[in-house]
């Protein structure tokens, strides 16, 4: 896809040229962040309608039952994810730190160690899904036969996990070095890949959620070769790397493995916390049915669709902010922060009021069930409004990630879902006049309040002395 000449590229450049005549923005920066941000933003809307199909075409093939299926063993795929996404989210800020200051020795080691970590964290998980999926999945499901889909579809997509983490260090890895295009590609085309094999397995050979499973699987494995091979090369066909990593090296690295655990594992209890309360949640949707399950799990997935600008934003911030404070310009570090967090926020406004409007049609896609449909419609509805603080969120997070100040996202999270988001949904249990009521409330306060937290970290300028303890020795020498 060109850069000139994309939707995605022109909704930010209007939001930023807006922005821009306001005096909120410069142009010149708008246009940077943009250039990187696209492609990022063009791979998440391509994994997050694959996921979205998942749920359609399993709820069109099975019902909502099955939906509900998927939907408790998700948390479980996505704790894989948040063990890789912590690891990767440290490597991005090393990453564009060293890139900037062009060390490039410790920047190939960084990736081959962060490589290393992530499936020393996820292989296990991976044997234990495949081992006992029906214990797990029984924990947190309700219902016969929405366990036994839940069972089937985490027996099999667990063995995709650990190249799922593989392909998130590949991506930020090459986010990190200014190069947004290349994960695009690879990680867009694996989804397009998954989408095609679902069609196929799910409706042509009605393997339902079994199906559903394989093509995650074999997308993941596929794109996690092209990264290393491409790694190895420099690249591949059609296709330039910024970072070559030699075979003939050293791969591990302690004290890069210490910086990484220092940064990364903040951001993996950032996720942990984020996902972790996947399960007790699940769990109290699940006391409300079946027919809300499936509607609360289609809002899941339509807001992590809305979500994607932060796949692209946020690591552009990180990206940008880390490279600046690689030189050791704290002020072009804090000036690009500054706006990609207000390019984000206007973006989300955007997104948001205009996907509002048509919750219900939305809601189609997913279900025929006039009964439900309606149902699916307001959660829909709320989703859309939920997602704006993520705009917030994800860009007051991206210079703290960049930083090293990775405590206050995690802080962020724990507060969010489990002072406010839990309590609020159990509200609806304990009080049947509330009911389904509390659920929407549950979902505005888990991306409010941590959109409020990481906000007032970002404005307090603290993140900026963090980073002087992680910066690499070629800037520090200077």
């Amino acid at each position: 896809m060109s850069s000139r000449y994309n939707p995605v590229r022109g909704i930010l450049l209007l939001v930023g040229g807006l922005l821009a005549r306001v005096g909120l923005v410069d142009r010149e920066r708008i246009t940077r962040a943009t250039d990187l941000s696209w492609p990022r933003i063009v791979t998440g809307l391509a994994r997050m309608s694959k996921s979205t199909a998942d749920v359609a075409m399993v709820g069109l093939a099975l019902g909502p039952t099955a939906i509900a299926g998927v939907g408790f063993a998700t948390p479980f795929w996505n704790l894989s994810f948040a063990l890789g996404a912590g690891v990767a989210g440290a490597t991005i800020g090393m990453v564009s730190q060293r890139f900037g200051a062009d060390a490039r020795d410790e920047l190939a080691l960084t990736v081959t160690t962060s490589a290393a970590v992530v499936l020393a964290l996820t292989l296990p998980l991976a044997v234990v899904y495949w081992v006992v999926p029906g214990f797990l999945v029984d924990l947190v499901g309700s219902g016969t036969d929405a366990v036994a889909y839940g069972e089937r579809y985490l027996k099999v997509v667990a063995l995709g996990a650990p190249f799922a983490a593989l392909n998130l260090v590949g991506s930020r890895t090459l986010v990190g070095a200014d190069d947004a295009y290349a994960p695009m590609v690879l990680r867009g085309g694996g989804a397009l890949l998954n989408i095609a094999i679902n069609a196929v397995l799910v409706f042509g050979l009605g393997m339902g959620v079994v199906g559903a499973a394989i093509g995650t699987v074999v997308a993941n494995v596929v794109v996690a070769i092209a990264f290393v091979v491409g790694f190895a090369r420099g690249g591949l066909p059609g296709v330039d790397f910024p970072v070559r990593i030699p075979l003939s090296r050293p791969f591990l690295d302690r004290s890069l493995a210490r910086d990484l655990a220092e940064m990364g594992t903040p951001l993996v209890g950032t996720n942990l916390a984020r996902t972790g309360a996947q399960f007790p949640r699940l769990f109290i949707v699940g006391l409300f049915g079946p027919t809300v399950v499936s509607a609360y799990v289609v809002a899941l997935r339509v807001r992590a669709l809305l979500d994607t600008p932060n796949w692209g934003l946020s690591l552009a911030s990180s990206s940008l902010v880390g490279q600046a404070l690689g030189e050791n310009d704290e002020r072009e570090a804090t000036a690009w922060a500054s706006t990609v967090l207000r390019l984000g926020v206007g973006v989300y406004l955007v997104v948001a009021l205009g996907l509002l409007p048509f919750s219900r049609q939305v809601g189609r896609l997913f279900v025929d069930d006039v009964a439900v449909l309606g149902l699916v419609t307001v959660f829909v509805a709320v989703a859309c409004v939920s997602v704006v603080f993520r705009g917030v969120d994800g860009g007051a997070t991206g210079p703290l990630r960049a930083s090293g100040d990775t405590r206050w996202p995690l802080y962020s999270q724990l507060a969010g879902m489990y002072l406010f988001a839990l309590p609020i949904a159990y509200v609806g249990i304990l009080v049947p006049a509330i009911g389904v009521l509390a659920l929407y409330a549950s979902l505005l306060a888990e991306t409010a309040v941590p959109a409020a937290i990481t906000y007032y970290r970002f404005v307090s300028g603290r993140w900026r002395v963090v980073s002087r303890s992680y910066r690499p020795d070629a800037a520090l020498d200077d």
